[in-house]
């Protein structure tokens, strides 16, 4: 009996091992902070971008995808529609550049490493990423 639990103990240790509270993330995400307690409020069509982002990794997980290369290249897609139409300024946008240049870390990585671990390293970052987003910003 003492063996099988030594057996369920490991297995359990490896399955929790890329969980996301041990992936690593940028260190400047400790620097994000709320506007005076409250989400920065974003325009439009970032949160859209964010957004669609956000619905592109959970339908990657979901149809359980290998194609990390193709999920990069939908999410860069994301981010090129949010630069181009970001107008936002001040503290509100440098906020935004704490989570958002990692993002596109992340997202090279997807779309440029074969390494597999490698790549589900970086989507599990980006996810956080991604939950960070939604916990400081927001579109009204």
């Amino acid at each position: 009996m003492r063996y099988l639990s030594f057996i369920f103990l490991i297995i359990f240790v490896y399955s929790c091992k890329n969980s996301k509270a041990e992936i690593e993330t940028d260190a400047n995400l400790e620097t994000l902070i709320l506007n005076q307690g409250k989400a920065w409020l974003v325009n439009h069509e970032t949160h859209v971008g964010i957004t669609k982002m956000d619905s592109l990794i959970t339908n990657f997980d979901t149809l359980k995808d290998e194609n990390y290369k193709h999920l990069g290249e939908s999410l860069s897609k994301q981010t090129s529609f949010i630069i181009k139409n970001c107008s936002m300024t001040g503290t509100a946008h440098d906020q935004l550049h704490v989570v958002l240049v990692p993002m596109l870390e992340e997202i090279s990585i997807l779309r440029e490493i074969d390494d597999i671990t490698i790549k589900k390293a970086a989507l599990l970052r980006l996810q956080i990423y991604i939950e960070k987003y939604f916990e400081y910003f927001k579109n009204e």
